[in-house]
């Protein structure tokens, strides 16, 4: 069975100022063409269909698109949630679409359900594991202690419970939206992190022939049975080297398999520079950036007039701007913003108490911490998804 993995498409999400939906709708077109071509037997899509749970009308027309392309092609495709989803939206009229092919996994009490597909070999099943918000599934599995490698594990217990019955020779496929150990973040996830722990390991999902995941946006490989497809667009410009694809996997009889990537079109490209304005401006190594999306830093000394009017002169898709004159960590201009930078938080916090009372926080309040942090963020997932 050839099936082409792909996730984090994020419709309705804009790159700072920029609309992505046209570039949104070249990567349907592009999806749907790959699957036609290529002679795609099913398609995973592994979570953060949509960027909000509640997305604009725009970014839902286009979701309707896409699935009508693809029921018309007649590729089968199975679909999770993502964090960015909501479950419960993106899972209206799941039991009728499923007629059509589009299968719509976004109940975490049916992890152990698969959609089961077949090729020449035999039954492959097709395991939906959606974003599984550890607050508020711990009672659905059976935790005692809300985390993400609780739940997950939970769910996996479920997949292989439900495969130990199967044929024997079935393969499975799993498809999952999570942080997996090993994995490299970029600045445009959302943090999912509990407890102070984000990632699970690899070995939650042993036993499977291949593990589909979504949620970071670089296409990695875990290991050869567990991948990332990526996000087919560039949302943050700490992408600027990701190469946008899609993997086309091919699952032998055996449960063997060989993965390709697949490319996704660039709609323009994206450039970090650094130095003084003047260097910007008249350096000839530049010129290869005029044409693409830019974020520039200056390390001039004294914040010059006029920089992003004089920058869009020469690079006319400048989007940000940022300072970084060089100053020692001690100088009072420091900016307070960058003094955060690349801290979490529980960082913040901790850095707080020691600030006010002069003493760090100990293992009892950083508890006391991460548990509030953690509440909040469940609150908010509760909120959002209520809407």
């Amino acid at each position: 069975m050839r099936i082409l993995h792909t996730s984090d498409w994020h419709l309705g999400r804009a790159f700072h100022r920029v609309n992505m939906l046209g570039a949104q709708a070249g990567f349907i077109a592009h999806l749907v063409s790959v699957a036609r071509e290529r002679e795609v037997d099913a398609v995973v899509v592994s979570g953060d269909v949509y960027d909000r749970a509640v997305p604009p009308l725009a970014a839902v027309e286009l979701f309707d698109d896409a699935l009508h392309r693809l029921a018309d092609l007649g590729v089968p495709t199975v679909m999770i949630s993502g964090n960015h989803d909501s479950a419960r939206r993106l899972g209206v009229g799941a039991g009728l679409i499923d007629r059509a092919g589009i299968h719509l996994r976004t109940d975490p009490s049916a992890a152990g359900t698969p959609v089961v597909l077949q090729d020449t070999f035999g039954d492959i099943a097709f395991y939906g594991l959606p974003y599984l918000e550890p607050a508020l599934v711990k009672d659905e599995f059976g935790v005692e202690k809300a985390g993400h490698e609780s739940v997950l594990a939970a769910a996996m217990d479920r997949v292989r419970a439900d495969l130990a019955t199967r044929a024997e020779g079935t393969r499975s496929v799993v498809l999952a939206h999570a942080f997996v150990t090993g994995g490299e973040a970029s600045d445009s996830e959302r943090d999912i992190t509990v407890g102070g722990v984000a990632a699970v390991p690899s070995g939650v999902f042993d036993g499977v022939d291949y593990v589909a995941l979504g949620h970071l946006h670089g296409c990695q490989t875990i290991t050869e049975r567990v991948r990332y497809s990526g996000s087919p667009l560039p949302y943050s410009f700490s992408e600027a080297d990701h190469r946008k694809s899609m993997w086309l996997v091919d699952l032998a009889g055996d449960g063997s398999l060989t993965a390709e990537r697949v490319d996704c079109p660039v709609p323009r490209r994206l450039a970090r520079i650094r130095g003084a304005l003047e260097e910007l401006l008249a350096d000839p190594g530049l010129a290869r950036h005029e044409n693409a999306w830019v974020e520039a830093t200056l390390t001039d000394a004294v914040r010059p007039a006029d920089p992003m009017a004089r920058l869009i002169k020469r690079f006319p898709h400048t989007l940000t701007l940022a300072f970084d004159p060089g100053r020692s960590p001690g100088d009072p201009d420091v900016t307070y913003a960058s003094r955060l930078a690349g801290r979490g938080d529980q960082e913040i916090a901790e850095d707080f108490v020691l600030h006010v009372r002069g003493a760090g926080a100990d293992e009892h309040e950083r508890g006391v911490l991460r548990d509030a942090f953690d509440a909040v963020r469940a609150d908010e997932t509760v909120r959002e998804v209520a809407r």
